[in-house]
């Protein structure tokens, strides 16, 4: 059977829409909680911590979901995460304990594990593969507008409103995604299925080797991201710019609606390597500046430096961890990338937020860079490697 060439069908557009909406629902809370909590009690490296605690549960639930997603209905799945998600949203309502509010953002990484990695797959299953970096781009597009739009909503509504205001919102945005998933019929993972269930054992589900290097890759990348989401109210007030900083994340929104489309179709005609190397070199540079940034001008533009590197080193990698697998592997290395990306922000999270309480916040995001010379490095030495050019995938080189 040939496969359809068309990639804007009415299931890829819902899934879309669905994508933005949750990652809006539950980013205005990564931000929203080290704000609230660095405010309350004057400790950034507690504020961070609640991030860490959402991504380390992310990150340790999505390994069991490369099985789940064969073995239950992928809709039913998303409903009943959708639900858990509104209920402990709304059980943080009117809260204080610090203690109490890490067990809830716990449990929320568990709702966003599942969910994040159910959608995700269900795009790359409808997604053709001629067309994979395209159709990851755009669903990265949709993914990233809502993550970066999320701290600029939540830091301008916190200006105006009170935390528990902003727990509301996150609850309406979640309820919207849940009305959106009824519907969106069931994709099916692949037509192999049955096949897989009896044939791949669990830690096959959980782990696939050919899509680990591109995973270790987004690493490197998501902690400096963490660093950013978490920490830039902190160094707006460090260096007196006041309201500037939400604009720097509708800078990146802006400049990733643009980036992101045009990589996806470079990834699918030239490959990977023109696009890894001018990227992660913006994102060195988006981070020297805000390590120098003492003006509102150079904090925008360290944005669109930022954002042309978010824009595209993160769909170019989770495109490469998806080619490297089988079509039935692709919810595995959908669970590995977004476990990567989660671990990477968890360590930037809160590294980088102790690292913050020592040294200040502009000499913070100074000292991030190294992670992103550390992505560089190990992208070169592998990729360019003659022998490595020859086991992966020609789309992929």
């Amino acid at each position: 059977m040939i496969e359809s060439s068309k990639l804007w069908t009415r299931p890829f557009i819902a899934i879309l829409m669905m994508a933005f909406l949750f990652f809006l629902s539950l980013q205005i809370l990564t931000a929203g909680f080290p704000a609230f909590i660095s405010d309350m009690k004057n400790n950034p490296a507690q504020g961070g911590l609640m991030t860490t605690a959402f991504m380390v549960a992310a990150i340790i639930t999505r390994p069991l979901i490369g099985m789940l997603i064969h073995k239950v209905h992928m809709k039913m799945l998303i409903i009943v995460a959708i639900l858990f998600i509104i209920f402990t949203v709304g059980l943080s309502y009117q809260q204080e304990s610090v203690s109490y509010l890490l067990l809830l953002r716990i449990l929320h990484g568990i709702g966003f594990g599942v969910i994040s990695t159910v959608i995700a797959t269900m795009a790359t299953n409808i997604i053709p593969s001629k067309r994979i970096g395209e159709g990851v781009g755009y669903y990265g597009l949709a993914t990233s507008i809502g993550t970066s739009l999320a701290p600029m909503f939540a830091l301008a509504f916190l200006q105006i409103f009170s935390f528990d205001a902003l727990l509301v919102l996150s609850v309406l945005l979640a309820i919207a995604t849940l009305i959106l998933s009824l519907f969106i019929k069931q994709t099916s993972s692949s037509s192999s299925s049955n096949t897989v269930k009896q044939q791949v054992s669990l830690k096959e589900y959980a782990f696939d080797k050919k899509a680990l290097l591109p995973c270790l890759l987004t690493a490197f990348f998501s902690i400096t991201l963490g660093g950013v989401i978490s920490f830039l109210s902190e160094l707006g007030k460090e260096a007196d710019l006041g309201g500037s900083v939400s604009m720097f994340f509708l800078i990146i929104a802006l400049v990733m609606m643009f980036v992101r489309p045009f990589s996806g179709r470079l990834f699918d005609r030239k490959g990977h390597k023109v696009i890894m190397f001018p990227a992660t070199l913006c994102g060195i540079i988006g981070l020297f500046l805000l390590a120098i940034t003492q003006e509102t001008w150079t904090l925008l533009l360290a944005g669109l430096f930022y954002g042309i590197a978010y824009g595209t080193i993160a769909p170019t990698l989770q495109s490469l961890a998806v080619s490297f697998v089988s079509k039935e592997k692709q919810g595995t290395a959908n669970a590995m990338y977004l476990s990567f990306m989660d671990l990477g922000m968890a360590i930037g999270s809160t590294g980088l937020g102790i690292l913050a309480s020592i040294t200040g916040y502009h000499m913070m995001y100074g000292f991030s860079i190294g992670s992103l010379v550390l992505l560089l490095l190990i992208y070169t030495f592998t990729f360019w490697k003659p022998k490595h050019a020859n086991n992966v995938p020609n789309k992929a080189s």
